[in-house]
């Protein structure tokens, strides 16, 4: 458990660094205080579901990628799409959810289609034999 509290703590303080959000900003944001919040960021804290969530907000990422840092979620695959949609605070978390089971459709369907040949061609091009 020492390791996943020091990882949510120094993932949290990067992200706050990254977001340009003070220390006193992002505490006062999520509703907790600064030496709590300090102490989060340094390890020797473990937070709760509820004070990540308020993390998540004030630093304005995906409560989920904090639950999965914490070890309170198993990681699930994702790419660029998911962690945008995941990341979008102007959806709300149903929205997201259809979002994404929608793209894994049409990723699934994707991959049962047979690949394109991999040489584009012309219109205008000249095939000599």
């Amino acid at each position: 458990m020492g390791q996943a509290v020091g990882d949510i703590g120094a993932y949290i303080r990067s992200q706050r660094e990254g977001a340009q959000v003070s220390l006193r900003q992002l505490a006062r944001t999520a509703g907790v205080s600064n030496p709590y919040l300090s102490q989060i960021e340094r390890g020797l804290r473990k937070p709760s579901a509820e004070i990540l969530q308020q993390i998540a907000k004030g630093l304005r990422i995906s409560a989920e990628v904090l639950y999965v840092r914490a070890g309170f979620l198993d990681e699930r695959p994702a790419g660029a799409v998911v962690d945008a949609v995941l990341a979008d605070p102007d959806l709300t978390e149903r929205q997201k959810q259809v979002l994404l089971d929608v793209y894994q459709s049409f990723r699934r369907e994707g991959a049962d289609v047979a690949p394109a040949d991999p040489t584009p061609t012309h219109p205008n091009t000249i095939h000599q034999e």
